[in-house]
C-alpha cells in the first residue's frame, strides 16, 4: 500500500504530462506568423490568431480618495 502511495502522484504527473503533449501537437497552426515592421512598430503578419481572438478590456476607473478638510496638506 505505501508503494501505491508512492508511485501515485508520479503516474498522475506521467499522464498529465502525455495530455499537455498531445494537446500540444493536436493545436498545431501551419501559419506561425511572423513580426514586420511597420508605420506604428512591429506588427504580427499571418498566423493563426486574429484581432478580434484578443479581447483587451478596458481599465477600470480609479476612485478619487475622500478629501479632508482638517487633514495637513502634504507636500
Amino acid at each position: 500500500m505505501t508503494r501505491l502511495r508512492a508511485l501515485a502522484p508520479l503516474i498522475v504527473a506521467a499522464a498529465l504530462a502525455a495530455v499537455a503533449v498531445l494537446t500540444v501537437q493536436q493545436a498545431g497552426c501551419p501559419d506561425p506568423g511572423r513580426y514586420v515592421l511597420g508605420d506604428h512598430g512591429y506588427e504580427l503578419v499571418g498566423g493563426c490568431i486574429a484581432p478580434g481572438d484578443l479581447v483587451i478590456p478596458e481599465p477600470a476607473p480609479q476612485p478619487l480618495p475622500p478629501l479632508d478638510a482638517g487633514a495637513p496638506a502634504k507636500s
